[in-house]
């Protein structure tokens, strides 16, 4: 665990949900790694065949008449991932809530950046691809990794501003709303509106569990799992979803936090009053006191904090390289990939990616600046501003996602648009990388 070693000790104190979510970020960002290593070794030896079939296979669940049957490919995707944009729908809502998206002044640089670096590598996609079957395809270079982007910045430690990673990580926020509007309103199959509507019934359900003040978090859960199933009949994207299940979680605490400090403080203060039984048990008094704290502790809580900070782990370590393992995995013929590469849907990602993600990005932070609209995150300069450009490029996890449904059913689009997204994060991950480290300098404050 020596690789772990010194952002264990950072986070091994109270830490904030910020630094809760980089520390998560990084964790997703080093396992996605290597499981796309595995995928990609899988798929080009002779397991590659045992690698597919496991994938393909389905799995059933039924009712009476009535059945659901999938892939397994089919279940990570539009089940799991479901799971991953809950999580997106949560950190959306926690940035715009408390985060850095909720003073304009601070969010209107990543804001606005965000908005270039996905309108930018759309138009160049489209611009190569035009007339071409592929031109479908252009949702795809407008999406940033958010966890192999944030464990770059991670690994480079202090030679770069918090307010730098702050930046990105708000722009990736941003990004990520981006992408999920184009999923739902552009990469749909035939939309079935009585699906539709009882999906949204159950988001109306779960927003009148919210304002009675239902904190539970099973009947949500319910409601949503009804919600997800309606969605995946309705013919919009299931994993949709999540992210609107996201936005009827209760944000706020049953007690204020000033009221819990003070009935702490109170309890606290009863507890030291009772003597202790012996030396291995407390009085029976103390231990009621105890569950009292516990039940203050919940209620100054939220069922939106609780649920990030509960769901990162298996995100990270399950759900994602689940997904990781079962998109990355292509089949390479090197004598071929020359000829792959150059077709249009791969160099409309790749030039999306790199060029799209580092002009739409860092080319609308200068103009914001210049013009007197945002600042400079403090302590960074515009050539780490470069730098995090070409880290936006890193688009992977959501670019699969929606390469898979811009070609639905087309393998041969799909691998060209793998290749092209491989390829692009590769190179903007590495470039962005070594620039930051070699090149770009930290602003010293004065």
């Amino acid at each position: 665990m020596k690789l772990y070693a010194p952002w264990e000790k950072t986070f091994n104190r109270i830490v904030t949900p910020f630094e809760h979510f980089l520390h998560a970020q990084t964790t997703t960002g080093m396992v996605l790694m290597l499981m796309t290593v595995v995928a990609l070794v899988l798929a080009n030896t002779p397991l590659a065949e045992a690698y597919s079939h496991f994938f393909h296979m389905k799995i059933d669940f039924a009712v009476g008449s009535w059945a659901l049957s999938h892939s397994i490919h089919h279940w990570i995707n539009d089940g799991l991932m479901a799971i991953f944009f809950f999580i997106i729908g949560l950190e959306i809502k926690r940035e715009i809530l408390v985060g850095e998206l909720s003073n304009i002044k601070v969010a209107i640089l990543p804001i606005l950046s965000a908005i270039g670096g996905m309108v930018l590598p759309a138009l160049i996609y489209t611009a190569i691809n035009y007339g071409e079957d592929g031109a479908v395809g252009w949702g795809i270079p407008m999406a940033t990794d958010i966890a192999f982007a944030i464990s770059a910045l991670v690994l480079l430690g202090n030679r770069v501003s918090p307010a730098l990673v702050t930046f990105l990580v708000a722009l990736a926020i941003v990004d990520d709303l981006g992408a999920v509007v184009v999923i739902a309103m552009f990469y749909t199959e035939q939309i079935q509106y009585l699906p539709l509507g009882l999906a949204g019934v159950m988001f109306l359900v779960m927003v009148v569990f919210n304002r009675v003040g239902i904190h539970m978090i099973l009947p949500y859960f319910i409601v949503g799992l009804f919600m997800w199933f309606f969605m995946l009949e309705s013919g919009v994207h299931a994993t949709i979803a999540g992210v609107i299940a996201a936005m009827a979680i209760p944000s706020k605490p049953k007690i204020p936090p000033v009221d819990f400090t003070q009935h702490t403080k109170n309890l606290l203060d009863e507890y030291d009053n009772y003597p202790v039984a012996t030396d291995h048990m407390m009085h029976e008094k103390q231990k009621a006191i105890l569950t009292n704290i516990k039940d203050k502790i919940d209620a100054v809580g939220t069922p939106s904090a609780r649920l990030e900070h509960d769901l990162h782990l298996p995100v990270a370590l399950v759900v994602i390289p689940l997904f990781a393992l079962a998109n990355a995995g292509i089949s390479v013929d090197f004598s071929s990939i020359g000829s792959t590469i150059t077709t249009p849907i791969s160099l409309g990602i790749i030039f999306g990616l790199i060029i799209g993600k580092v002009i739409g990005i860092a080319g609308v932070a200068y103009l914001a600046i210049k013009l007197g609209i945002a600042k400079l995150p403090e302590g960074s300069t515009m050539s780490q501003v470069f730098g995090i450009g070409f880290l936006g490029g890193i688009g992977f996890t959501m670019s699969i996602f929606v390469a898979d449904l811009a070609f639905l059913g087309n393998e041969e689009m799909i691998f060209q648009a793998k290749i092209g997204i491989l390829s692009a994060s590769l190179f903007s991950g590495l470039f962005g990388f070594f620039w930051l480290k070699y090149v770009a300098k930290k602003r010293v404050l004065d």
